[in-house]
């Protein structure tokens, strides 16, 4: 495919008698006419016939404004991805920990484990609050900290699009509640953490007391105490996640300067944190973590020392950036590396920061082309479902493909704004529409054009999944169950008594079969991970108003602080 190009013909000059016409001239004096009493009185006359036909007129308009059909202008129909992002919003809302805040429209759900962390000897005694991982109780900073994130970049991007479907206090709000939860997680007013809270809730053995083993709503947990999970010198991917997090939240409550600052203050600790224990491990899961939080701690603060550290060869190596493996491309709660890269090249387009940082981030906007090149259906990095959905990790393949979708969207709008029309796949040019029609069809097939023709998003058309992997929307609001005695539910074949609005369920294997059965989890649980992805990539393809905002995220960078330093003066 070729670019096409425009010849653009320069603007003819105007001539000089045109230019001579433009200047004012001075005002010529007249002589004053002396007007008759004829005169004056036809003038009257005039006026006053003028002033009957009007009046007349206004009348008759009037009337026929009255009697005849009025044809009001219809607004265009809202296209799926605008009318799903409330639902997605939603299922947030069914997740909430601890005291339900005031407006909580999940009519079945209720305040639920208020005495997280409080019990005698506790050091958090305050671990009410944030959100439970899916269909259970228990709660995961790591996973629900990559939520956030997630939640905070799209507002960042798109913050206009959800003014305009009147979601962004509900989003805000949603942000909010989880970190505020996660200050409480740690020492929050301290510049050095020792320790973390991973985890609340027991999740392994067959224990009666195993959050992973009873079926019972979060309201009806009557344990003498919840298991609180702290780490200490094994958790740098929850520390850099956490940083990224609190970093990319401080930027969307920019307006609340103190919040915003205590935010940032503790991604910095967080992030200090989590270097200095990745100084100490030899494992290579956590770099993508670290490469990714110091990316949104740049944003945050402008602070040139983060950039230097996420620009470097070595760091990149560790990540995963020149590794080009089987996973390479896919960008979870897991892997960070596609949307690291991302960032960068969204920074290399708008401010071109030069060495020693652009050689870095060049290659980084090389690997961002070739991951998008990933993505389209005419290389087979990534297996399809003869359906059209890609399968960039099996079990639960939704999530990613949904990730994926929100990447590419973003892409293309950078492009766009760059004045890019497209780019290149080896000798191939291909245009950024092309992203937006990847984009389009992984959403499309989430909301129901399948091979089922069913919605994987719970509420959203005529038929989706109605047997949903989760413990609150199985059991009836009014039956107060034992661990053990909620299995039942469990096994239940019969629908959900509660609908949980917005929840976008794992999905279907690699031959597009799905089946809705409550016990296989792999078809039908719902994860905060997986709608904060849907949420990002319903409003990046959303048409329902606003655009892509190029310049909040830069809004603590000062762009002359690229500038080389003066040359020392000669003595």
């Amino acid at each position: 495919m070729e670019i096409e190009e425009l010849e653009l013909t320069p603007l003819r000059q105007p001539s000089p008698e045109m230019k001579q016409s433009w200047v004012l001239k001075p005002t010529l004096s007249k002589k004053k006419k002396k007007l008759s009493v004829a005169c004056m009185s036809s003038n009257i006359r005039l006026i006053l016939w003028l002033g009957g036909v009007l009046a007349v007129s206004s009348i008759v308009v009037i009337t026929l404004f009255k009697t005849l059909p009025h044809h009001q202008s219809i607004p265009p129909p809202q296209d799926n991805s605008t009318i799903a992002l409330p639902m997605a919003l939603k299922f947030f809302n069914a997740q909430i920990s601890g005291k339900l805040p005031e407006g909580n429209n999940v009519s079945w759900r209720g305040n639920s484990c208020l005495k997280d962390g409080n019990f005698p000897g506790s050091l958090y005694p305050h671990l009410a609050g944030g959100y439970y991982d899916g269909g259970g109780s228990i709660k995961t900073s790591f996973t629900m900290s990559f939520s956030m994130t997630m939640l905070s970049w799209s507002v960042i991007e798109y913050g206009s699009k959800y003014e305009a479907c009147g979601e962004m206090d509900h989003v805000k709000g949603l942000i909010k509640w989880g970190t505020d939860y996660f200050l409480r997680t740690f020492s929050s007013s301290s510049d050095t953490i020792y320790e973390m809270v991973y985890q609340i809730g027991m999740n392994q053995g067959s224990q009666v007391t195993s959050d992973l083993y009873c079926w019972m709503r979060p309201e009806d947990i009557d344990y003498h105490h919840r298991s609180v999970n702290l780490c200490y010198t094994d958790c740098p991917h929850l520390a850099a996640e956490m940083a990224a997090s609190l970093a990319s939240a401080s930027i969307v409550f920019r307006d609340q300067v103190e919040y915003s600052a205590t935010l940032v203050n503790s991604a910095k600790a967080v992030y200090l944190y989590a270097e200095a224990m990745s100084a100490k491990r030899k494992s290579a899961d956590h770099w993508d973590d670290l490469i990714w939080g110091g990316a949104w701690l740049y944003y945050a603060t402008g602070d040139n020392s983060y950039l230097a550290k996420v620009t470097s060869h070595d760091l990149a190596n560790r990540a995963g950036a020149f590794s080009h493996g089987p996973r390479y491309g896919v960008f979870g709660w897991d892997n960070k590396l596609a949307g690291t890269q991302l960032l960068f090249t969204r920074l290399r387009l708008f401010l071109s920061p030069p060495f020693p940082y652009e050689e870095m981030l060049r290659v980084f906007h090389e690997q961002t082309s070739i991951v998008m090149c990933s993505y389209l259906p005419y290389y087979t990095k990534f297996n399809r479902t003869k359906g059209g959905l890609i399968l960039l990790s099996e079990p639960e393949p939704l999530q990613y493909a949904a990730n994926a979708a929100f990447l590419a969207t973003l892409y293309s709008d950078y492009q766009g704004a760059s004045d890019a029309p497209g780019w290149y796949c080896g000798p191939t040019f291909f245009k950024t529409e092309i992203l937006r029609d990847f984009s389009t069809s992984q959403v499309d097939y989430i909301l129901g054009k399948n091979p089922h023709n069913m919605s994987y998003v719970v509420g959203f058309g005529q038929k989706y999944p109605k047997h949903v992997h989760h413990r609150g929307a199985s059991i009836p609001k009014n039956k107060k169950v034992t661990c053990e005695g909620g299995l039942k539910w469990k096994e239940s074949t019969s629908e959900n008594p509660n609908t949980i609005e917005g929840a976008m369920v794992a999905g279907p294997d690699k031959k597009d079969g799905f089946h809705d059965v409550r016990v296989n989890y792999n078809y039908t649980q719902a994860t905060l991970v997986g709608n904060a992805g849907l949420v990002a990539a319903l409003v990046a393809s959303s048409r329902g108003g606003g655009g892509f905002d190029r310049n909040t995220i830069f809004s603590a960078i000062n762009p002359l602080s690229f500038a080389p330093p003066p040359p020392v003066p000669e003595t």
